[in-house]
């Protein structure tokens, strides 16, 4: 099963690399979807099929990817605003509506899809859902001063809130946080959970991703297909 769902991610990167164009700042995801998208973007630079673009990574292993494979750098002080933004995400609902963050990157990822023109999603098919949470927990990166009230916060909410454990200890985000994951099951509103996670202080942002996905490319066993978004 590994092997088919490396084949629909290459699939789905293959596509999604192919909306790039030269003379552009790209922002770069994080995840195992968007190796398969780095490799694709090294190989038509050294072929000269890309040109004059910079990467913008969205953690510190997608850039050490980047200089790996030699693409070019930049950041969002010299570019605050990104051209296309390519990434994966852990599951997706029918309004491609996201849940992002089983990398631990979802703040630098949700602030690079914000500062994006166009942000092109890439998942396998396994990744769809009728309703988010269905099969896959939900991120919340937490500042550490506020780990505790914000665990007995999302407690109150009637859902089961893990801090992720990683090595033996405690997950630490690039931003020097922590990452609750909420088991919360189907998310009945998407947006009022949203909302109530925003409202507090100790959260520094969470992984439901709204309204940002202007492409989703779906890797198949078939091939690649694609949704647009026509309500943003």
């Amino acid at each position: 099963m590994t092997a088919k769902k490396d084949q629909m991610k290459k699939i789905a990167a293959e596509k999604a690399v192919s909306y790039l164009k030269s003379n552009s700042i790209i922002g770069l995801g994080t995840g195992s979807t968007v190796y398969f998208a780095l490799e694709l973007i090294s190989k038509l630079i050294a072929d000269n099929k890309l040109v004059n673009i910079k990467g913008i990574p969205s953690s510190k292993a997608t850039e050490e990817l980047a200089v790996k494979f030699n693409i070019p750098l930049t950041s969002l002080d010299e570019n605050p605003f990104i051209d296309i933004n390519i990434d994966g995400a852990d599951e997706v609902d029918s309004d491609l509506y996201l849940i992002k963050g089983g990398g631990g990157a979802l703040l630098k990822e949700k602030i690079i899809a914000q500062a994006s023109k166009t942000n092109i999603i890439m998942v396998d098919e396994s990744k769809l859902s009728h309703s988010l949470g269905d099969k896959f927990y939900l991120p919340v990166e937490v500042f550490p001063f506020a780990i505790g009230s914000e665990t007995e916060f999302i407690k109150k909410l009637g859902m089961n809130p893990k801090i992720r454990i990683k090595n033996n200890s405690a997950f630490i985000t690039d931003q020097g946080n922590y990452i609750i994951d909420i088991h919360c099951g189907k998310i009945q509103n998407v947006k009022e959970l949203s909302d109530i996670l925003h409202s507090r202080a100790g959260i520094a942002e969470h992984g439901l991703f709204i309204d940002l996905t202007n492409i989703l490319v779906i890797g198949k066993e078939s091939g690649a297909e694609i949704k647009f978004n026509k309500n943003i």
